[in-house]
């Protein structure tokens, strides 16, 4: 870096004479554009600024930017967007952009379906309107073409567009017959199942049940419904099991929770429930001890890896228990 202030305006002064930009002066001399700027004249800036727009003005009118600028215009006018315009002359975009008058310049909007436009011309037509033909909707073609449903509608002559239905299409249903609702449930099979095989309410298959056989509550007893009981209504019929009732009393007893004998039977646990006596059912606390058991680490466990070092976190990480847990239990 130039010390002395003399020298150093000399020198940017000269280089700047040369053709060098404020820029590269400073660059080169290692200080800021702003220290050449005062070291240069205001006029000599004025006139240098001059001469670049002369000669940006004299380089527009050469036969080379001339023939450049003609094929930036008609590749543009022909619907190319400024990108692929640059990439096929090899110039930036930047280039294109300041090539272009504003008045040949295309709005977002016009670009926009500009883009579409190109993309749609690319589709199969002859294919789009065959696959129309055989069935497949606009929604469902512009899904597998990856544009819009109004796109795929340009391309299909008037003549074969479909009117749109606004009747919804009927569901598929089971024929049903009072006799075999009647047998079936009678056999054991709930009025939910029933409704749901046959595609309609539980109402309608309470309206085919006599009220003589219907296992369910009257409308009378429905403000004040009984307790549930273990055992079996008189003169009512109880869903057939894949487990006997025996079995599963004695996998409950034997651990198992009445969620998973449901899951082997194919019933609700509470199915499973008002099949076990109610002095045979465990509390809460009881199922949550048996269905997730701690640890059995005793108190001198705990006080052994405490007395290597180890702390309450490490050997309750160790042991499987809580930090608290172990704590309690030394």
């Amino acid at each position: 870096m130039v010390r002395d202030v003399k020298m150093l305006s000399a020198l940017i002064r000269r280089r700047y004479r040369e053709g060098a930009s404020l820029a590269v002066v400073a660059r080169e001399l290692g200080v800021s554009k702003s220290t050449v700027r005062r070291h240069v004249p205001a006029q000599e800036r004025r006139d240098a600024q001059a001469a670049a727009r002369q000669r940006h003005r004299n380089r527009a009118q050469t036969p080379y930017e001339k023939a450049l600028r003609a094929q930036v215009v008609r590749l543009y006018r022909s619907g190319m967007p400024q990108q692929r315009v640059a990439a096929t002359l090899g110039i930036s975009v930047e280039a294109v952009v300041a090539r272009l008058e504003p008045s040949q310049r295309r709005s977002r909007q016009e670009a926009a379906r500009l883009a579409v436009e190109q993309q749609g011309d690319l589709l199969p037509q002859d294919e789009i309107v065959a696959r129309y033909a055989g069935g497949a909707t606009m929604a469902e073609l512009g899904k597998l073409y990856g544009v819009h449903p109004t796109t795929i509608r340009r391309r299909i002559p008037d003549d074969l567009i479909r009117p749109r239905s606004r009747t919804p299409q009927p569901r598929p249903r089971r024929v049903l017959v009072e006799e075999e609702v009647r047998r079936r449930y009678a056999a054991g099979e709930s009025a939910y199942v029933l409704a749901r095989e046959f595609s309609v309410s539980v109402h309608t298959i309470r309206a085919r049940i006599p009220a003589a056989d219907w296992r369910g509550r009257s409308a009378g007893e429905a403000s004040a419904p009984p307790p549930r009981s273990a055992q079996p209504r008189p003169g009512g019929v109880r869903m057939v099991l894949a487990l006997s009732d025996e079995e599963i009393l004695d996998r409950y007893r034997a651990g198992q929770s009445a969620t998973a004998i449901g899951r082997a039977a194919g019933v609700d646990c509470r199915t499973i429930l008002r099949r076990i006596p109610e002095h045979e059912r465990r509390s809460h606390l009881q199922a949550q001890r048996l269905n997730r058991p701690a640890p059995d680490v005793d108190a001198d466990t705990i006080r052994t890896l405490r007395a290597r070092g180890l702390t309450w976190e490490a050997i309750a990480a160790e042991v499987g228990l809580s930090a608290k847990t172990v704590r309690a239990r030394a």
